[in-house]
């Protein structure tokens, strides 16, 4: 794996700044990969890694680069909870189990120690760049080996016929249809009210 500087170097490039979120985010990458034996994310081992990421923040943007996730690719998976939080799947370890993951999310209490170690740096984002850097991974994050159930449509590369929704006539992938009685919906025709949008008249 590259060295933590490149991959903060890299995961501000893509994000477009530096600040305390990609530095946490490119340490619990780096963490998520080390527990799990997985050298080298981007290149030899690309094809063994999903990685759940719990917030749509800074700290996303930095998990991408250091582990190659991307949505476009189906490994990178979003589910909305506002945790500054990710779990690292390997799908082929090296143990022959069908899957290892751990989950590892940022502490709390890691601001208050950012302001115990530099007191005298008033400005917040610089104080947790400073410390977060520097900090021990105990102080940073919690650790703990979970079990995520993959359905076999959530993995990368899997195939599906995609299907017509009989009431808007988009087009619907990776079984994500629902059945209304005889009629074939997309998600959004099957519970308008739950649509993201809503359309205008």
């Amino acid at each position: 794996m590259q060295s933590f500087e490149d991959l903060l170097t890299a995961a501000e490039i893509a994000h477009g700044h530096l600040c305390a979120g990609q530095i946490l985010g490119v340490r619990m990458a780096m963490l998520g990969c080390e527990r799990l034996g997985i050298d080298d994310p981007r290149g030899l081992d690309r094809k063994r890694l999903v990685t759940f990421v719990e917030i749509d923040r800074c700290a996303t943007d930095a998990i991408a680069v250091v582990t190659g996730c991307r949505l476009g690719k189906r490994a990178l998976k979003f589910r909305d909870w506002g945790k500054m939080a990710a779990t690292f799947i390997d799908l082929k370890p090296s143990d022959g189990t069908d899957q290892k993951a751990t989950r590892i999310a940022a502490l709390e209490s890691s601001k208050q120690r950012a302001r115990e170690l530099y007191p005298d740096i008033t400005d917040k984002n610089q104080q947790q760049m400073r410390a977060y850097r520097e900090m021990e991974v105990e102080d940073l994050f919690s650790v703990q080996w979970v079990h995520v159930p993959l359905h076999p449509r959530e993995m990368p590369g899997y195939k599906s016929q995609r299907i017509a929704c009989s009431v808007c006539g988009e087009g619907i992938n990776y079984d994500r249809e629902v059945l209304v009685e005889t009629e074939i919906l997309c998600q959004g025709c099957a519970h308008p009210e739950s649509r993201y949008y809503q359309p205008i008249p």
